[in-house]
């Protein structure tokens, strides 16, 4: 008797530990807007970058992507921006998310999961989603040193997959 109410008690415990632990894994994301201040952050970001660039090189970024990617590769290449610089490469990731936003018609959002809270670019209204702050950060801190076209183009490819296709074609 005192074995099968152990048993008992034993699975009710893993039942309800599981069913915490999936209820957790099952919520989808919440997506918001942008808020005032992660759009100043951005912003702050974005001006180190450039402001770094244009010390450094005599030029900042436009948004013509093959510049602004050049740029972004030159500052990588020169060891302007190092892989211990998270700060600094994560500003050149919202630079490469700026780009990837206006050729896919993507836009800023903030993505919130069960691992916590990040920006992220979206396409339109769809459940796909880019996370370009960390796309050269995460890279360079491995010591990958894929070039930062390459990644634009992956991501980009990523994206453009999911495009439904235009009539006639």
């Amino acid at each position: 008797m005192k074995i099968r109410f152990a048993i008992q008690v034993i699975s009710a415990v893993v039942v309800l530990l599981s069913a915490g632990t999936f209820a957790d894994v099952k919520k989808p994301p919440v997506i918001g807007k942008i808020t005032v201040l992660s759009a100043q952050f951005m912003d702050a970001q974005r001006a180190l970058i450039d402001d770094l660039t244009r010390r450094n090189f005599g030029r900042g970024f436009n948004g013509n992507k093959d510049h602004d990617i050049a740029l972004l590769q030159r500052t990588l290449d020169s060891g302007l921006v190092s892989s211990a610089q998270t700060k600094e490469l994560q500003a050149m990731g919202i630079i490469l998310g700026d780009l990837l936003a206006e050729d896919l018609n993507m836009h800023w959002v903030i993505y919130e999961d069960q691992l916590g809270r990040s920006k992220a670019l979206r396409f339109k209204q769809t459940e796909h989603y880019l996370f370009p702050v960390t796309m050269i950060s995460r890279r360079r801190e491995a010591d990958n040193r894929e070039p930062v076209a390459d990644i634009y183009q992956r991501a980009y490819d990523i994206i453009n997959s999911q495009k439904p296709p235009r009539p006639f074609q």
